[in-house]
């Protein structure tokens, strides 16, 4: 029997996110089940790690804050790196390459080193000054890595431009798990029940956290435009803190159109809100590969999204793609979909699906995964 190679992923923490939902999908969709694999998140657990314990695989969480605690997180890390014996040390997002860098270091014997960026870079100046830094020390430490992942081609051209290691970039999109995001009929009809939604109604939704960068405002005001004008037209937020709590939402909200906007907070039933969709938004004015375009169309609905990251190259011509910042523009095209003949939505959601199936299905993904680490293996052992 084969040896089963261990790897280890480093994570700068496990809450609700892109990167972490990542991590999870593929574990999931086969990883775990062709390496012996381990997770360290240097900050907690939060939401993702149990579910990726529940797969069985280990997650050390090393709580890091301030500089006490970082001394002791430090040493968590030695030790739950040496106990792992890995073959190869996997990084998540900027803060987790350092650290899956100094793993590398403390690993027995030749280990591979692999970073895995998942965000665009525009302009730096964009980020917070700690986010500067740690950029600059990713930069700086690059070329150390065996091979640099993004998952936006995007994403890939920008690092680079700003000084990233080119010779050891390599592209790998997300995978949808289409055994989670699939049409379903039951789905459609509990969402709407749930939310006193005719069955006859239209519905535009928004899937993301509240964070400036996913431009929820832009949203809404598109939408309260078209909410004037389209009566039988239904808005669906989810999203960590998108509740009508936040008053800067709320506050764009026409009054007279406020029992059309659901604004729902973090939900775990995001496939099951999906199918209650016509449309789905992506309003962002920065991403890398933004999921939720995935998820919908995985499951039939047209998208309407912002020109960033690889939006454009996911979306295809099964929807429609707008300027960032652009309400007019965003408005137009959520306008269009919605008022286009049924079939004719129905036959993009279609199209929308087999273009996920044949190019992103998790399975495709996880198989990219395992033959590059297990080439990463082998070259690093053969030095």
């Amino acid at each position: 029997m084969p040896e089963r190679h261990s790897i280890l992923h480093v994570i700068s923490g496990l809450p609700t996110g892109g990167a972490q939902s990542a991590l999870y999908n593929l574990l999931g969709g086969g990883l775990s089940d062709r390496f012996d694999s381990h997770v360290i998140s240097l900050r907690g657990a939060g939401a993702v790690g149990p579910q990726i314990s529940a797969l069985g695989v280990p997650v050390t969480a090393l709580n890091m804050g301030g500089v006490s605690s970082t001394v002791a997180a430090m040493r968590t890390l030695y030790r739950a790196t040496r106990d792992a014996r890995p073959q190869l040390v996997q990084g998540w997002m900027y803060h987790g390459n350092l650290a899956a860098t100094a793993a590398r270091k403390v690993a027995k014997g030749r280990v591979a080193l692999a970073w895995n960026i998942r965000h665009s870079l525009y302009q730096l100046d964009h980020e917070k000054p700690m986010t500067q830094r740690v950029i600059r020390l990713n930069r700086r430490f690059s070329p150390s890595a065996n091979t640099i992942l993004f998952n936006s081609q995007l994403s890939r051209e920008q690092h680079e431009d700003f000084g990233f290691a080119m010779p050891r970039g390599r592209v790998i999109p997300n995978g949808i798990d289409l055994q989670r995001f699939f049409p379903c009929s039951s789905s459609r009809a509990s969402m709407r029940a749930e939310l006193g939604i005719p069955d006859a109604a239209l519905v535009v939704g928004h899937v993301g956290r509240l964070h400036p960068m996913k431009d929820h405002a832009l949203f809404l005001r598109a939408a309260a435009g078209l909410s004037r004008n389209h009566p039988n037209v239904y808005f669906v937020l989810a999203g960590t803190n998108v509740s009508m709590q936040e008053e800067t939402l709320r506050e764009i909200i026409p009054t007279d159109a406020i029992g059309r906007f659901h604004l729902l907070g973090e939900r775990a039933d995001v496939a099951v809100l999906m199918n209650g969709m016509d449309v789905l938004c992506q309003s962002s004015w920065s991403e890398a590969f933004p999921n939720v375009l995935g998820e919908a169309m995985a499951i039939g609905v047209p998208c309407v999204a912002t020109d960033v990251g690889d939006s454009s190259t996911i979306v295809g011509e099964t929807g429609c793609v707008v300027p960032p910042r652009d309400k007019r523009a965003l408005a137009g095209k959520i306008e269009h979909l919605l008022t286009i003949p049924d079939a004719e939505r129905k036959a993009l959601g279609r199209n929308a699906m087999a273009r996920i199936k044949s190019r992103y299905a998790l399975d495709i993904i996880v198989d990219h995964y395992a033959s590059l680490y297990e080439r990463l293996i082998a070259e690093a052992g053969a030095h």
